[in-house]
């Protein structure tokens, strides 16, 4: 009997202890959340998105048509001015080399009668039987004689072996680095045709290179914020395929006009690179960049969720002193979108009503 009693009492303390429990976790989760007023800083900044580019990039084309025969570089290697690229092998049809190879020896034809006339000429001029007229047209003569055969013997020479000396110049089938860079793109491989640069078409281009030790970040700022930025301001980046490098940069260019996209309006920026031995960066990764425009030091700050903004005023909710909640206006300051300032109204340590939760799902 004394036993039943015993565990009986047991279950009931028990039940008594659990119901309490729950009851004062229901009560501390119905309970008012707050939180503090505290002293920090508030930075308001512009938001830029874009990416990372070289600040020039080369485009390398051939003079000469032909076949690519070899390449010496690879996407990534670095290049100084000079080095081999590419070379192009010459590869005509037929009929041009035929008609190349005749051309030359039509020219050297004329060459040699209009060398006959010159001597001639010279011949009689010395016998008094010629005018000196004559004789400097002979000499003409001859010399554009002389220039096209040598014409003709350059291009002959180009179309077969890819290469010729023109006028202690050497023209040749190999593509070298206009500049050092780094290769940034491969077009071609042997085998590959290739179409020259000329004054009526551009060519096909080659490689690509850039020198990644000058990088710009280059994107785009709403026109909100734009006329509070100005050259020369400082910048911070956030780069998407190393979020946790530490990139910065100065403001080096605002566009004048503005362009729409979408239902934006927006401005183009553009903005130096700082150098950094522990970061590596590559051309074309997107970035954010952040602009401080504004900034206030050990101000009284406020979690911007606990504020309301309603007909021109900005109200909290306080414990008043019978304890139950009552609203208070204060004066905002900055604002970064997360923390606000707060000039008036509360002071530093005093307690504000976090919002009801429905109104935070509302946010």
């Amino acid at each position: 009997m004394k036993r039943w009693i015993i565990i009986a009492t047991i279950l009931v303390v028990s039940a008594a202890a659990l119901f309490i429990g729950r009851q004062s976790k229901l009560r501390a989760e119905q309970a008012p959340q707050t939180v503090a007023v505290t002293r920090g800083s508030v930075v308001q900044e512009a938001l830029a998105i874009g990416s990372i580019v070289p600040e020039q990039e080369v485009s390398v084309k051939s003079k000469i048509p032909g076949i690519v025969e070899k390449v010496y570089v690879a996407i990534g290697d670095e290049v100084r001015r000079g080095d081999p690229l590419v070379d192009i092998r010459p590869d005509p049809t037929p009929l041009e080399r035929a008609e190349a190879q005749r051309n030359l020896e039509m020219a050297r034809i004329t060459e040699d009668g209009a060398k006959q006339d010159l001597d001639r000429a010279q011949e009689l001029h010395g016998q008094g039987l010629l005018p000196d007229k004559d004789q400097e047209a002979a000499r003409r003569a001859f010399d554009s004689a002389h220039l096209r055969a040598q014409l003709e013997q350059e291009r002959l020479d180009l179309l077969k072996d890819g290469r010729a000396r023109i006028e202690e110049h050497e023209v040749s089938n190999r593509i070298v680095a206009p500049v050092d860079g780094t290769v940034l793109s491969l077009e071609l491989h042997p085998g590959d045709p290739v179409v020259p640069l000329t004054s009526y078409q551009s060519g096909t281009v080659i490689l690509t290179l850039a020198d990644m030790h000058v990088l710009l970040f280059r994107g785009t700022v709403d026109e909100v914020d734009v006329g509070q930025l100005g050259a020369g301001q400082p910048i911070r980046f956030t780069v998407g395929a190393i979020p946790e490098a530490k990139v910065e940069g100065t403001l080096r260019r605002i566009s004048p006009q503005a362009r729409k996209q979408e239902s934006a309006t927006l401005f183009d920026i553009e903005a130096i690179i700082a150098p950094s031995d522990s970061t590596v960066l590559r051309a074309g990764y997107s970035a954010n960049a952040r602009i401080a425009i504004a900034r206030a030091e050990s101000v009284l700050v406020l979690p911007e969720r606990v504020v309301k903004y309603e007909e021109g005023k900005a109200t909290v909710r306080v414990t008043g002193a019978n304890g139950k909640p009552e609203t208070r206006e204060i004066t905002t300051g900055l604002s970064d979108g997360l923390s606000v300032e707060v000039k008036s109204g509360l002071e530093q340590g005093a307690l504000v009503l976090e919002p009801p939760r429905s109104t935070l799902a509302r946010k």
